[in-house]
């Protein structure tokens, strides 16, 4: 029987206070409304993104459900819905491509005047909520909350991909893969990335392992990686690092190792944590003439960042990337036939496959460094 236009009763992870667990409960999944879409989740990856939110360093309103790096298939269309139709298969978009708004209609912007990522509010364009749980509304997450078994998100917040997509591995192409690769060919291709360029990568989570996908792809001949978790170094070697090194294996601070190993300062470098003092590190790490530093972590929304002036004024650019500068509705569905060509790899930043729930098991081999990736299924 249609679930179309009716209430869906089903699982979703609902995390009702800051630092705890998910909570698994039945929520009720309202229909979309005019110019929304209702999906069926297949599979979503953890990010260190979800992870800030549950420890408060990002604000957002409580109760939630987070998730955000997912793909699915789609269950019903409202009105005026014209991009998607029941049974596509889609990417969630956690930022929005509306196709009107001033950003996107510049050929460098992909922050939508539409996102729900900048100033969190937690609802549907129209200022409601869809989701309903012991009576109380839910709050959504970045147009996306994909930890549920059903969400309703925005047309601008989808995307149809090939059908033959395997759906447990594209949806990285939601946040980790498009964020990581897309800074290093895209975001750092508009100050000149050259073939031969050295790199230096802080960070090698999932995104991070992605930045050294794109900075491998863009031609570079050194790419540094940076990881006091040195159980991460071979993965980060598998994807194209050529050298890997620990901060803990020096007494004297590490961007001054990085300066020494390429002779000066390195042309670009990538902050993937989101902490103040390896966003220092990246930026000072640069050659002090062309450096470039791209900082794609997010850092803590509460703290302020001092840096010296000068570190700027001899000629680094410091720049700031949100999903690899990728304009989601054009770009994802390009990425996607990209994976399906093999001209990039997901399974190698994938370390564990859980069941959708066993989503807290998931975050503490996430916090604890065990993890690259792992995938929910559903």
């Amino acid at each position: 029987m249609s679930t179309a236009g009716k209430i869906i009763k089903c699982k979703a992870a609902v995390l009702w206070e800051l630092k705890k667990p998910f909570s698994i409960e039945e929520v009720e999944v309202a229909p979309p409304k005019a110019s929304e879409v209702r999906i069926k989740m297949v599979a979503t990856g953890l990010c260190r993104t979800d992870d800030h939110m549950i420890s408060g360093q990002l604000a957002l309103p409580l109760p939630v459900i987070l998730g955000h790096e997912a793909a699915g298939i789609v269950e019903s269309i409202g009105e005026e819905v014209t991009t998607v139709k029941p049974g596509d298969k889609v990417i969630l978009l956690f930022l929005p491509q509306c196709g009107k708004c001033a950003v996107c209609n510049h050929p460098e912007g992909n922050i939508c005047l539409k996102n729900d990522v900048i100033v969190p509010r937690g609802t549907m364009q129209d200022g409601t909520t869809r989701f309903t749980c012991r009576g109380k509304p839910v709050y959504h997450f970045f147009n996306t909350s994909s930890f549920s078994e059903y969400s309703v998100v925005d047309e601008t917040s989808v995307v149809q991909i090939d059908p033959a997509s395997p759906l447990e591995k594209v949806c990285l192409i939601g946040c980790a893969f498009s964020t990581g690769y897309g800074s290093a060919v895209n975001v750092a291709k508009k100050t000149q990335v050259t073939k031969g360029s050295t790199c230096a990568v802080f960070g090698l989570g999932g995104v991070g392992l992605c930045v050294v996908m794109g900075c491998k792809a863009a031609g570079a001949a050194r790419i540094i990686a940076v990881d006091p978790n040195k159980y991460k170094f071979a993965k980060a070697q598998e994807v194209g690092a050529t050298e890997c090194i620990s901060p803990q294996d020096f007494k004297k601070p590490i961007h001054e190792v990085v300066k020494e190993m390429s002779g000066g300062g390195v042309d670009f470098s990538f902050e993937v944590v989101g902490q103040h003092d390896t966003i220092v590190s990246a930026l000072s790490c640069c050659h002090k003439a062309y450096g470039v530093s791209v900082i794609i972590g997010a850092p803590p929304s509460s703290e302020d960042l001092r840096i010296d002036p000068t570190l700027l004024l001899t000629g680094r650019t410091w720049k700031g990337a949100i999903f690899g500068g990728y304009k989601g509705k054009d770009s994802v569905p390009k990425l996607v036939a990209d994976f399906m060509a093999k001209k990039f790899p997901l399974d190698s930043i994938i370390t564990h496959v859980l069941p959708f729930e066993k989503i807290n098991e998931g975050f503490d081999l996430l916090r604890s460094g065990k993890s690259i990736r792992t995938i929910l299924t559903f």
